[in-house]
């Protein structure tokens, strides 16, 4: 197997998989004319979340965090940021990334023009920063340039059984061949934490990743809720699982069996190459975003159930963990797993299908959930709004 690809090198050494030309707002207000803006510059892609205001210090940091994260990403050529008022972030987050040589701008509503004027003023931005980002071309980027983010979302029985550890394989075999995965959803390794503690490079990153699990137990309990007892779901249990311990055994199965080398925080980016650990919920839409804001250029998702979740600007790759989803829904599905149950194929060879997915895909295949367009981008709150 080849282990390279076309991408998109950016002024800061980067590299990406897409080359998109997003919009996206600073605050929920601008929900609605961030999408407006959007449709009238087809091509452009509307990155929408209804965050921003009344936040606490900590909200307020992921978020700008998250959005940094996401229009400084790899995957975009250009982005426009809408602002609003004069304690608006955008135009701060602006400069930054323009000292990282991003193509980046921004708009702030305020009394001192009309939303025509802004929209615009933005709709010309727009225009002229797509056509620019027509005219990029691709150069050629070994694997080991890649991020990939490991996610799934809607598991079942067969969830740790085929699918999960296929993804497995396919970390340890990126992870061996110079590049990075990262495993997210820290509720969904309560009860196997000490497995991956043990497999850290040092006490140092163990320790730090036996106290994010037990931090985000104690934030639940401060609020009435206890995640053991709420876990397997209730979908969960439809599909098969039965307790928490057999979901989450399950789920770090995504991380292959390579060595844990750093835990990092939401929507922060890896500073060591190979299996890393992020922080996130277990909400699969925040959790995504969270792995793309940290510099997944493709996210790996698998599920039992068919969860169509996607992402504004990387590819998410659907693995589903059985025959039947593939025969239900085999419109959302990129890679079967369940033919480990009606095939004989192995873990391995479903790895390897795995890899090459994850290479036709960062040479510009299209996947299931950029084909219907599942953009959903939601970021982690951690407390209540003001």
């Amino acid at each position: 197997m080849l282990k390279t690809f076309e991408g998109y090198r950016r002024a800061n050494g980067s590299i990406g998989v897409r080359n998109h030309t997003i919009v996206i707002n600073t605050v929920g207000e601008l929900a609605g004319l961030t999408k407006k803006l959007a449709n009238l510059v087809p091509g452009v892609i509307p990155v929408v979340h209804q965050a921003g205001q009344s936040q606490y210090s900590e909200d307020s940091d992921q978020t700008i965090k998250t959005l940094t994260g996401t229009a400084g990403h790899p995957n975009v050529s250009a982005a426009l940021f809408l602002g609003m008022g004069t304690e608006d972030p955008a135009e701060g987050i602006v400069e930054t990334l323009k000292k990282d040589g991003h193509h980046v701008y921004s708009i702030i509503f305020d009394k001192k023009k009309s939303i025509a004027e802004c929209l615009e003023e933005g709709k010309v931005w727009l225009k002229n920063a797509l056509e620019l980002s027509k005219q990029q071309k691709t150069e050629k980027a070994d694997v080991s340039e890649l991020t990939i983010g490991l996610e799934c979302g809607g598991s079942d029985a067969w969830s740790g059984i085929t699918a999960n550890p296929s993804i497995g394989a396919f970390s340890d075999s990126i992870v061996a061949d110079g590049g990075t995965s990262v495993l997210a959803e820290t509720t969904e390794a309560v009860g196997a934490e000490h497995i991956l503690a043990n497999r850290a490079v040092n006490s140092e990153v163990g320790n730090r990743f036996l106290e994010i699990v037990k931090r985000y137990e104690q934030r639940a309990r401060a609020v009435g809720e206890d995640i053991k007892a709420a876990n397997p779901s209730p979908g969960n249990k439809t599909g098969g699982l039965t307790t928490l311990e057999e979901k989450s055994l399950g789920c770090i199965k995504k991380g292959g069996n390579s060595t844990l080398m750093e835990v990092i925080d939401y929507a922060h980016s890896p500073t060591e190459k190979g299996f890393i650990f992020m922080d996130t919920p277990g909400y699969d839409v925040e959790s995504v975003v969270g792995l793309v804001a940290g510099g997944a250029q493709i996210v790996l998702f698998s599920t039992g159930k068919g969860s169509p979740t996607g992402s504004p600007i990387a590819p998410v790759i659907k693995i589903g963990t059985n025959p039947k989803l593939y025969k239900n829904m085999p419109e959302h599905i990129d890679v079967n797993a369940g033919k480990i149950i009606d095939q004989n194929y192995t873990i391995d060879q479903i790895g390897e299908e795995i890899y090459s997915k994850v290479l036709q895909v960062a040479n510009g295949e299209i996947t299931a959930s950029e084909k219907f367009h599942n953009q959903e981008f939601s970021i982690w709150r951690l407390a209540e709004t003001q």
